[in-house]
């Protein structure tokens, strides 16, 4: 990937000497629709994400490019800039614009982006753009930025530039992944912990539905408002500052303060789904990979049922996975509507797995899904060239 980068980059910008960084997408291996409620989540960075060339010029201009995308930016450095419709760039664009506006000076130079993360499909492709960005551009103008700050910068971009209402756990997980770990984030403290992550004699599969989706088009900032709505309702009665504050013995308790029906379901799954999360982590620490596994097929029940951010594609593909003998966990991954599931199978079997799901989902779909293996892989990084 970087020959070929490196490649391009000459032929595009004439330098001949970029630097070369890398940042990875991440699954979510159980805790959905929690981080925005500030509950606990437990992500892991994958082997796939995004890679960038980059270099200073001598032009006064940014100028950014992309191998999967034809559209290229040319600008002036400005002390600001705005959103450009639905462009590709406006993800790097948006951490430039925060920088600037941060006071961070910034030259002229020259940016080429590629990456193996299909785009739309849940992986994170935007925060692996972001936090790549900030970290490129951390190292090439000695800011001093430190990993953490740069997950809430591009937070900040994907909210206020972007226009998503995300959390934190994208932007963070990409940033802070480590080797063989998933990362237990509380997302309303930021306070964080690995998790050892040893599958044994299983591998963890992602699939793709191959159905994609656009955040800001999809339901995901519906599903923001309603659990705003349903916390406001259970704040007169409970001394709580976000859902994940409630357990469910409370919750049960008191959820006749929410007169709607659709609201009752929606914090009922996250209230439940932080809870799955800290008894995933203990799990884990154990190294109960069975345990794990139940705990993700009640995890995309309580998707599928309360939070209602699956779809025909994903259900499928959960539904296979539940009556595969050696698969012993599933579930959607990501903002839900499409984009991905993951599945814990035995080594020996993931070949017939992926087989025999393309077909089964081919029938009921009509199209077939996709699907690699990934560890819990390292965070952002710089590569040699």
């Amino acid at each position: 990937m970087i020959e070929i980068l490196s490649q391009e980059f000459r032929n595009r910008f004439r330098e001949k000497d970029p630097q070369f960084f890398f940042c990875p997408g991440r699954v979510n291996l159980i805790g959905e629709h929690i981080d925005y409620n500030g509950g606990q989540v437990m992500p892991c960075a994958i082997s796939k994400g995004t890679y960038l060339a980059i270099s200073k010029n001598t032009d006064k201009e940014i100028r950014l490019s992309s191998l999967e995308f034809p559209e290229m930016a040319e600008l002036q450095i400005q002390s600001s800039y705005s959103k450009a419709g639905k462009q590709w760039f406006n993800y790097p664009l948006g951490i430039i614009d925060h920088l600037l506006k941060s006071g961070y000076d910034i030259s002229g130079m020259d940016l080429l982006f590629t990456g193996d993360l299909p785009v739309g499909a849940g992986l994170s492709s935007s925060a692996s753009i972001e936090v790549l960005t900030i970290f490129a551009l951390n190292e090439l103008f000695s800011y001093g930025i430190s990993k953490t700050d740069m997950a809430l910068a591009s937070k900040k971009v994907e909210n206020d530039f972007i226009g998503v209402s995300c959390g934190i756990m994208d932007q963070f997980a990409v940033a802070m992944g480590k080797l063989g770990n998933a990362v237990l984030l509380d997302c309303d403290s930021m306070k964080y912990e690995y998790i050892p992550f040893k599958t044994k004699e299983y591998l963890l599969v992602v699939i793709n539905t191959n159905k994609q989706r656009t955040l800001s088009d999809s339901k995901y900032n519906e599903r923001f408002a309603e659990c705003g709505a349903a916390l406001r309702l259970l704040k007169e009665k409970l001394a709580v500052e976000k859902l994940c504050d409630i357990s469910s013995q409370v919750f049960e308790e008191n959820k006749d303060l929410i007169e709607d029906e659709i609201l009752v379901k929606r914090a009922g799954h996250v209230i439940s789904e932080n809870e799955r999360v800290l008894k995933a982590s203990e799990v884990l620490k154990t190294g109960d990979l069975n345990a794990f596994g139940k705990l993700m097929f009640e995890s995309h029940r309580s998707l599928k049922d309360l939070y209602e951010v699956s779809g025909r594609e994903l259900d499928t593909i959960v539904e296979f996975a539940g009556n595969y003998e050696d698969c012993i966990g599933a579930r959607m991954t990501g903002a839900g509507f499409g984009g991905c599931a993951i599945a814990l199978v035995k080594k020996d079997a993931v070949t017939d797995f992926i087989e025999k799901l393309r077909i089964f989902y081919k029938t009921r779909i009509g199209y077939e899904p996709s699907a690699f293996i990934s560890g819990a892989e390292d965070g952002v990084r710089m590569l040699r060239s």
